[in-house]
């Protein structure tokens, strides 16, 4: 089927006649006869046809001319964003020497007969350092450590906690060595005198020392069923972790602190006794993204004229931690050129290039002949002959890379004494290049925001202009009478984790290079804050009356499924493009949701209620649910009964 033609100017013949009539009126009011049979509408109509058939014409270019139309002023279609995920290295067993997963290593998603894999490739070199457990120390609330270690080499069992335990009581776990992103398995062996509390949801927190404050820790798997049976603690242990001083011990330590229990769960009666315990490394986390890497790749050799261009081997090129570096070979080695946006502000002796992500183009400067005749180079030119080479960019990107947690299972480049592999958490970020219909509808907005953010359609193009990765944004006005403006961003996920509240929480990277690409466009005045948007948990009950030969099981995931993609903030909502921003949600959609699903005899109730994602506390039923302005409709446990 043949493309669709732009439509660039919609105007047709009858829309210019009286256009030009309206003019007349305001321009030359003694002309009053605008009759057909004036000579004057003659021409008139004459000149409409004309223009008339140059519309036709220009509605018939192609989209490579009209890229080439939006190029002259500035506009170039956005690369793909690369997903990124934690993946966790987990050991076969704990090593006496460091393990190193290197920059490089791919994971994948196991290939299917429909699918291929989706690679991932680590960003940074992973060092899993051993340590072993040198010190212990505890600490009642508000009072210094105590050093424990030879209570506990002796056999002395010391407490826990302070012998009456009260919120704030820690116990101090020292390694021989700081092991920042790494995984720590604790093993313990306990005296059952902390009875009183949940096994399964002990009153504690786990944190570890980063040099300045403590940060939480992940806990993976808690056996100790809160310190009163011997068992395990395995802990991700955060990237900033570093040795200190703490009661004279010289360790990298961790701290498992007693907080205020859950509304309606016990706190400890007396505190657990710590029988022993040793420590051991059995994996570390790094950070990997959706794209492959090319290294080292020759792009061509300079002819030392300005403005040269040479195409990279793989496109597009996706949007990464920094910019491009290009290297030209000199007499001394090689040398480094930097990328940037533009050549404007490029001196004649500046080492810089503009790349063409989309395209893969790599330009050097211009020369441009000044009024005086003159000619003044934008950006320094490669000496002829001299060899120019990428020594690392990325490729790839695109929706694909955003998969559910624990999909990153296959290691393509196994790594001596690693197991498997794994994403605790959703690779999130992944986002399709930008379209020619999508940049024809943002051109016109560039020219009107020059780079400068004024009115809430500005932010929210310039954000998007920032972290392209971005799935939705949205600009309110922090309240009546105030000069702060409140981004709302949502990151783009897998569609499986859309109701993860987790996952919809914007990257703190993304969040501050947001801010700082506001930071320099705002108005003076103004204050900018890039945050997410509020998540309104919205859970529904339900009780359906099922069809003949429709079995109630498959039913019954049908609707908790269809509630959840409608309650959706990126993919859900009446249009299937996300929840509206502040929009209610009213009882009477959820009979339409329901009732459109196969299978479905009769909707015979509906309840809603409005949930905290956060605590899980629910309200109590109401026909409609009003959002704030930038609130987001949020599934939170639906639950639907199926009658015959």
């Amino acid at each position: 089927m043949p493309l669709p033609s732009p439509n660039l100017d919609d105007r047709r013949f009858q829309d210019l006649v009286d256009e030009a009539k309206r003019r007349v009126q305001q321009h030359c009011p003694e002309w009053t006869d605008h009759n057909v049979s004036d000579p004057g509408v003659t021409l008139i109509e004459a000149f409409a046809h004309m223009t008339d058939e140059l519309l036709y014409r220009l509605n018939r270019v192609p989209d490579l001319h009209y890229l080439r139309f939006l190029d002259l002023i500035g506009v170039t279609l956005f690369p793909p964003a690369a997903a990124r995920a934690d993946v966790t290295f987990w050991l076969s067993a704990p090593r006496e020497t460091p393990v190193v997963v290197p920059a490089g290593a791919q994971v994948a998603t196991e290939r299917t007969e429909i699918e291929e894999p989706v690679v991932f490739t680590v960003d940074r070199d992973l060092v899993v350092v051993p340590a072993t457990l040198a010190a212990l120390a505890t600490s009642a609330a508000d009072a210094p450590p105590v050093d424990r270690t030879d209570d506990l080499r002796d056999g002395k069992d010391p407490e826990v906690f302070a012998t009456e335990p009260t919120e704030g009581d820690a116990v101090l776990f020292g390694l021989t060595d700081a092991v920042p992103g790494c995984a720590v398995l604790l093993r313990l062996e306990c005296r059952a005198e902390g009875r009183g509390v949940d096994p399964r949801f002990p009153p504690w927190t786990w944190e570890a020392w980063d040099g300045e404050a403590w940060t939480p820790a992940e806990v993976e798997r808690d056996s100790t069923g809160g310190f009163n049976q011997p068992g395990d603690v395995v802990l991700h242990v955060p990237a900033g972790h570093t040795a200190s001083v703490i009661a004279r011990q010289r360790a990298g330590w961790l701290r498992c602190r007693a907080v205020r229990p859950e509304p309606d769960l016990p706190f400890y009666h007396r505190s657990p006794r710590l029988l022993s315990a040793t420590a051991a490394t059995v994996g570390g986390t790094t950070s990997a993204t959706h794209a492959d890497v090319v290294t080292g790749e020759v792009v061509g050799v300079s002819e030392g004229v300005p403005g040269q261009r040479f195409q990279l081997a793989r496109t597009p090129v996706v949007v990464g931690d920094g910019d491009l570096r290009v290297q030209v070979a000199t007499a001394d080695g090689w040398q480094d050129w930097h990328e940037v946006r533009s050549f404007a502000e490029s001196g004649p002796a500046d080492r810089h290039v503009v790349l063409d992500r989309v395209g893969g183009e790599l330009i050097f400067g211009p020369a441009v002949r000044q009024p005086d005749g003159s000619v003044r180079n934008h950006g320094a030119v490669p000496v002829k002959s001299a060899a120019i080479r990428v020594p690392e960019y990325r490729t790839g990107g695109g929706l694909r890379g955003n998969v559910a947690r624990g999909m990153l299972r296959v290691q393509r480049d196994p790594v001596p004494f690693v197991s498997s592999a794994t994403n605790r958490r959703p690779a999130a970020g992944g986002v399709a290049g930008e379209s020619v219909t999508d940049a024809a509808q943002r051109g016109p907005l560039l020219l009107r925001t020059r780079d400068r953010a004024v009115t809430a359609e500005d932010y929210e193009l310039l954000t998007r202009e920032a972290a392209p990765e971005i799935a939705r944004v949205r600009c309110v006005p922090a309240g009546a009478g105030s000069d702060a403006v409140r981004v709302l961003v949502v990151p783009a996920v897998h569609a499986d984790e859309g109701a993860d509240f987790a996952a919809l929480q914007p990257d703190a990277e993304v969040r501050g290079r947001i801010e700082r690409f506001l930071d320099e466009r705002r108005c003076v005045g103004a204050r900018v804050s890039v945050e997410p948007p509020f998540y309104q948990g919205v859970t529904v009950v339900a009780q359906l009356r099922a069809r003949a030969g429709t079995p109630e099981d498959v039913l019954r995931s049908r609707a908790v499924q269809g509630l959840y993609d409608y309650f959706n903030p990126i993919s859900g909502g009446p249009d299937g493009g996300g929840w509206p921003f502040g929009r209610p949600v009213q009882s009477g959609e959820v009979f339409a949701v329901l009732q459109r699903l196969p299978g479905v005899e009769l909707v015979e109730d509906i309840r809603l209620f409005g949930a905290n994602p956060v605590t899980g506390e629910r309200g109590t039923a109401v026909p409609r649910l009003d959002l704030p302005p930038n609130g987001l409709a949020f599934s939170y446990g639906h639950q639907v009964r199926v009658a015959r």
